[in-house]
């Protein structure tokens, strides 16, 4: 998935996973997925994908600041 926020472009397939979090199984209606990722450049992000009664329902890339990275690591 590729987005841009801020005049920046986000893209799962150009970019390293650091941390992945996964909820319920494959198929399960409120399921969902979280995946951390960096870019080449150093900037982080969170795609997220789910099932049609997660909190997630529609996939989504949500920019995420290096402060809150730890954190983030942390509560997955």
């Amino acid at each position: 998935m590729v987005k841009t926020i801020c005049k920046k472009v986000y893209d799962t397939e150009n970019s390293e996973i650091v941390k992945k979090f996964v909820s319920g199984s494959f198929g399960d209606p409120t399921g969902y997925e979280e995946t951390l990722y960096v870019t080449k450049d150093g900037y982080y992000f969170v795609y997220e994908n789910g099932g049609e009664e997660s909190i997630h329902p529609e996939e989504n890339i949500k920019r995420i600041a290096k402060t809150a990275v730890k954190e983030w690591v942390e509560n997955h």
